[in-house]
């Protein structure tokens, strides 16, 4: 019989978040962009999502107080607004929506929150760096797929994990939401010469034009993905991020 989880706000009743009051929240953030032409839309968010309430599970089993929040699910796109319903949503309104939920959670006295990002278009960190001066909170931003850069080459090591599609995501995708992945449409996630990018070496930095640079969305190959190696992926990472929630959760 189903029961709600405390630990999902989604799902958790009030009586239940007075019982356990959470010590640290956890704001899985996305976007919603295309992936290649077999992945779904809400990819970022799914991965987001899903990373977040694991772990969440995880920790809360070793005694972290924790709780997911409703995750977001639109990120910074500026450079994919040609592709079909891509929503961009601007810096200007990221701040405005995460120092409105940071000051709600100060109000009633939780201080801790893990932003689990999904979208590498999301960059938090000057964001994260004015609220915490201004609003007295300890943030911890998660890009997931940078957290076990060991396992990552272990288990992708003959294809590549990709950068945007590949055969991470793909594996991702097809582990956690395998009735959304549609292989038989996927391109080969190539990508096309640049003009400016011969001068942006070392150090030096310009967004992509994402459509002219990657026709079919995708950067990097997702063929060789496989839900096998989604799962030993996903389990690590998950495990990762349950650690550091225990002990962000228990640290004084």
């Amino acid at each position: 019989m189903f029961s709600p989880r405390a630990h999902l706000l989604f799902e958790a009743n009030y009586r239940q978040l007075l019982d356990a009051k959470p010590n640290v929240a956890l704001l899985p953030w996305g976007a919603s962009e295309a992936h290649n032409y077999h992945l779904p839309h809400g990819t970022d968010i799914i991965e987001a999502t899903a990373v977040a309430e694991r772990a969440a599970e995880l920790a809360v089993e070793r005694g972290g107080r924790v709780i997911v929040l409703p995750t977001i699910p639109y990120g910074n796109n500026a450079q994919q607004q040609d592709q079909v319903a891509t929503i961009h949503l601007s810096t200007t309104a990221t701040l405005a929506i995460l120092h409105d939920v940071v000051m709600s959670l100060k109000r009633q006295g939780i201080d801790r929150l893990v932003l689990v990002n999904g979208h590498g278009g999301n960059d938090f960190k000057p964001m994260v760096r004015d609220l915490m001066l201004e609003c007295s909170a300890t943030i911890i931003v998660i890009d997931f797929w940078k957290i076990l850069p060991d396992a990552m080459a272990r288990i992708f090591a003959v294809e590549g994990p990709g950068d945007h599609a590949g055969a991470m995501e793909t594996s991702l995708l097809l582990h956690l939401r395998p009735e959304l992945v549609v292989m038989n449409q996927a391109g080969n996630g190539a990508t096309e010469a640049w003009w400016l990018g011969p001068l942006l070496q070392q150090g030096a930095w310009s967004p992509r034009p994402w459509s002219l640079v990657h026709p079919d969305t995708g950067c990097g190959d997702p063929a060789a993905a496989t839900a096998a190696k989604g799962a030993e992926y996903f389990a690590a990472i998950t495990t990762a991020v349950a650690d550091l929630l225990v002990e962000f959760s228990s640290a004084t």
